[in-house]
């Protein structure tokens, strides 16, 4: 028989993929790491791992064992959430992944209100590029901009929201306006780097015309917009992120409109307690207050 908590180890390892990352996450050293997978593995009389480079990468039956153990874990915090009473506590840790357009401009006008109201949860909010999996329990939600296909996940929409191309009214007078979208390709273009695209529903430039590509480049939203409103040149941006006020015009807007949708993503086992719903009616009201027709910040025209 194994020791149950190699099964923790395991899955660490089976989402990090490297074991100096499990290490780091268990504040084990990685010698007890690869110790206790070699244990787990005699155990099973089977090989979990393959080694590519410095990645663990999960075999046939390591996936096998990958299904079980997130049940057991599963069943692990659903046990303690009843037994410490977790479940109806507006108190606890809350990690949320979402992009920076969204934390921005959307989800932080709302928290020093949130704050105020729910003392007793500590929310972190992580920006960083690329999402945070809920289903690998590296955060426990997510604002998505695609809706994930497995894992043991609540998946609901929160909204649909548009974009548009942007210039400064300075550009357009020293540049002028593009008739069409292939005209764009005379135009200085503001987008991101595409080898940074942590989804795929952020490669707008090729939607609008095949071939396009921006010249100045950032995989920073906020630096785009900057850039853009400095007179760089043309690019995309979310409505929600230009107010009237901004100065900013819009571009070939009865030719380019772009629909995407923000996604709320939940591990299963934690959609019951507490303080995971407060933050979900927090991203509700916020997405409301920003996106939808009465509350919504329009962008400029």
């Amino acid at each position: 028989m194994f020791h149950w908590d190699d099964l923790r180890i395991f899955l660490t390892v089976a989402r990090t993929k490297r074991i100096a990352l499990a290490a780091r996450s268990l504040d084990i050293d990685a010698t007890t790491i690869a110790r206790r997978l070699n244990r787990l593995a005699e155990a099973l009389d089977a090989q979990l791992f393959e080694q590519a480079g410095a990645e663990r990468i999960l075999t046939e039956r390591g996936m096998a064992l990958l299904r079980h153990a997130e049940s057991v874990e599963e069943a692990a915090l659903a046990a303690a959430v009843e037994v410490k009473g977790e479940r109806y506590s507006l108190k606890g840790h809350v990690r949320l992944s979402v992009a920076e357009g969204f934390g921005t401009w959307i989800l932080a006008p709302g928290l020093p209100a949130f704050q105020e109201q729910h003392p007793g949860i500590r929310l972190d909010i992580i920006t960083a590029s690329g999402f945070l999996n809920p289903s690998k329990r590296e955060a426990d939600m997510a604002v998505m901009l695609a809706r994930p296909q497995r894992g043991h996940l609540s998946v609901q929409r929160l909204a649909d929201y548009r974009l548009h191309l942007y210039a400064s009214a300075d550009y357009l007078a020293g540049h002028g306006r593009p008739r069409g979208p292939a005209a764009l390709h005379d135009h200085a273009l503001v987008g991101y780097v595409p080898e940074f695209l942590f989804s795929p529903e952020l490669d707008y430039l090729d939607e609008v015309e095949a071939g396009l590509e921006a010249g100045l480049r950032s995989t920073s939203i906020a630096i785009q917009r900057q850039l853009i409103l400095g007179g760089a040149g043309i690019g995309i941006l979310p409505d929600f992120i230009v107010p009237p006020e901004s100065g900013l015009v819009r571009v070939l807007e009865q030719e380019v409109e772009i629909t995407r949708s923000f996604w709320l993503v939940t591990h299963h086992s934690l959609v019951k307690l507490a303080r995971i719903k407060a933050v979900s009616d927090l991203l509700r009201r916020r997405v409301e207050a920003v996106l939808t027709p009465g509350g919504a910040k329009r962008g400029a025209r």
